[in-house]
């Protein structure tokens, strides 16, 4: 967890603290198996047309593999603009 993030909390107690530590760590947790979830349920749905193969064909694998890269750059993009925003916030106080 980044430890910028207990920087509000300073006046709690160390319980509190170590508490509030693992409810952000799980939130994060399950925020991350969210965004794989929808990252296979959505590169799954665009690419794979047919069961009648055990393995993916050449184009679904490719299809999967751009999808899943698009998504995790777009999910980068989005991480770092929000990022800049909180910073230019958080020097305009």
């Amino acid at each position: 967890m980044d430890k910028s993030m207990l920087g509000d909390l300073d006046n709690l107690p160390e319980a509190d603290k170590i508490r509030m530590s693992g409810m952000i760590d799980q939130l994060q947790i399950r925020d991350s198996l969210r965004m794989y979830n929808s990252l296979v349920e959505r590169c799954f749905s665009d690419c794979v047309d047919s069961f009648k193969h055990k393995k993916l064909q050449k184009q679904e694998e490719t299809c999967v593999q751009r999808c899943a890269e698009k998504f995790l750059k777009h999910s980068m993009r989005v991480g770092m603009r929000f990022a800049e925003l909180n910073q230019g916030a958080a020097t305009q106080d």
